[in-house]
């Protein structure tokens, strides 16, 4: 099992600057994450809240479980040490990833408080994101 979770306003993929987003939706990343974790023989669970208390509650989760985690923190990145802390928890690789490259956007989203305590993080490559992110996962689990 993998968790793949997305925080504020990622559930309006494809309606939300689709210039900076793309097109394609969140059912679109549902799908996609669970087709990359088909390909990979793991069950991938797909999920998004707009709380920060929810989105630490799924990471204590994925902590005491043991369960790796694909993080789209999204503005959470910038500002949540609640979630850093809750991440810095973690028993089990956590990868963030990005949609969008946040270095060659505004200048506030050129940090993020989570980095630190991630395994790595993956930026830039649209939803690719997540498939790239996943297959890390899976490399390391196989190490």
């Amino acid at each position: 099992m993998i968790y793949v979770l997305n925080g504020p306003n990622l559930r309006r993929l494809g309606t939300r600057e689709p210039d900076v987003y793309g097109a394609e939706t969140f059912a679109d990343l549902i799908a996609l994450c669970q087709a990359t974790g088909r390909e990979l023989g793991v069950e991938v669970e797909v999920r998004q809240t707009d709380d920060e208390a929810t989105m630490i509650g799924w990471i204590h989760e994925a902590a005491d479980g043991k369960i790796p985690v694909v993080l789209n923190p999204a503005a959470f990145t910038h500002y949540s040490y609640g979630l850093r802390d809750a991440i810095a928890q973690r028993t089990a690789p956590l990868v963030e990833v990005h949609i969008s490259n946040p270095a060659a956007r505004e200048e506030f989203r050129h940090n993020s408080v989570v980095a630190g305590v991630a395994t790595g993080t993956i930026a830039g490559f649209g939803l690719r994101s997540y498939v790239l992110a996943l297959h890390a996962i899976m490399e390391m689990a196989s190490k």
